[in-house]
């Protein structure tokens, strides 16, 4: 038996799940919204410790880790670790951005003796991901997608009634700041087209042109991080995404001419992340996750414009929802089943087909580009 409970941090909640493998119980299923988790960190290990003494010891519990660090108990993660994970600017810290409240979480988490916590990597630090897909690369995956590509393994094998090892699937995740997707090959991920370093999600642009990124930097006394949550296709819609709900913009998308601009700004990102995967994997399926996929019509619409390109070159795709247990959202079940699998427990077999064990390295390790030394300055930041 075997109670493994995880954690996915998303942009408007920490989302936290867990379960009880031999009956099958679900022992936590609760989403808490990340302003008060940035006000109050200490609240995430409050629930964490409310769950332990309601059903006893937790066998491992997967935190929330940012860009991810390679797989180890989090009362092993070195200050450098934690920074890489979190990294921003010393003005970013005072603005105290939303990553600072998850720095000072995975900082609790370091040392609550307590309980049985581990971080786990983000796609980066991936051995199945070929060294030439890193080149230049730091957002490949954050630590959540891989959270959210393991759930659609399961799903998969579920499904077709075969081993880890036999999927081979993209997993795309639209959330509420980006759109991510990750391509798994038997059982393995293989590649990303993931948020800072994709195509174009609600709030965030996804990866920015050169010449922009040129102009801003020297245009922009302070480069901040919130400029990265910014120009996505609520941007090219004209509406404000904190005002405007997912669900408002898909309706008012059916309504005016402007809105549709951005909405199918939106959805053509997906079909781009998707097709950049390609020659990365042959999908058998596509399975979809996030705040959005939860809206029917966007979800008829991404099915629609997905099966259909795919049948314009001439195989068929399937393109399915990916079902969870939780409330919260599918990412905290993934990364409840990657916990379960630490603690040798019925999803064992999926943590090894990952090879989660054999993850190293950091964020930056694979920059080719003159100056490389000067990004250490993220190691040194003081937590």
């Amino acid at each position: 038996m075997v109670k493994a409970v995880g954690i996915d941090s998303g942009t408007k909640s920490m989302d936290i799940f867990g379960f009880d493998d031999e009956t099958g119980k679900v022992i936590v299923d609760t989403a808490v919204d990340r302003n008060r988790v940035t006000e109050n960190p200490g609240i995430i290990i409050d629930v964490l410790r409310e769950v332990q003494d309601e059903h006893g010891r937790i066998d491992a519990i997967v935190g929330p880790c940012g860009y991810g660090i390679p797989l180890k108990p989090a009362r092993e993660a070195t200050d450098a670790e934690i920074a890489l994970a979190t990294f921003i600017t010393g003005a970013d810290v005072e603005r105290r951005l939303k990553i600072v409240g998850l720095r000072e979480l995975m900082l609790l988490m370091r040392d609550a003796e307590d309980l049985n916590i581990y971080f786990t990597p983000g796609v980066i630090h991936l051995p199945t991901v070929p060294e030439w897909r890193k080149a230049n690369r730091v957002d490949l995956g954050t630590a959540d997608k891989v959270f959210t590509a393991a759930l659609s393994i399961v799903r998969e094998a579920e499904r077709k009634v075969i081993p880890y090892s036999e999927t081979n699937l993209i997993a795309v995740e639209a959330g509420f700041a980006y759109t991510s997707a990750m391509a798994v090959r038997n059982g393995q991920i293989v590649d990303g087209m993931a948020g800072t370093a994709g195509f174009p999600g609600y709030l965030g642009m996804g990866f920015m042109d050169g010449e922009l990124a040129y102009a801003l930097a020297n245009a922009l006394d302070d480069f901040g991080k919130l400029v990265l949550f910014q120009g996505g296709a609520a941007s090219v819609a004209g509406v404000d995404p904190f005002k405007v709900s997912p669900e408002e913009f898909v309706k008012l998308a059916r309504e005016d001419e402007n809105v549709q601009k951005g909405y199918i700004a939106m959805i053509e990102a997906i079909l781009k992340d998707v097709f950049a995967l390609l020659p990365s994997v042959r999908p058998d399926a596509v399975y979809l996750s996030g705040r959005f996929s939860r809206i029917p019509e966007f979800f008829g619409d991404v099915k629609a414009a997905l099966e259909g390109a795919f049948e314009t070159y001439g195989f068929s795709v399937e393109v399915l929802k990916l079902e969870s247990r939780a409330k919260a959202k599918e990412a905290a079940e993934g990364s409840a089943v990657i916990a379960n699998g630490i603690a040798g427990g019925k999803y064992r077999e999926l943590v090894e087909t990952l090879r989660l064990g054999e993850s190293s390295g950091s964020i930056f390790d694979w920059v080719k580009l003159e100056g490389r030394e000067k990004l250490k300055i993220f190691e040194e930041l003081r937590l």
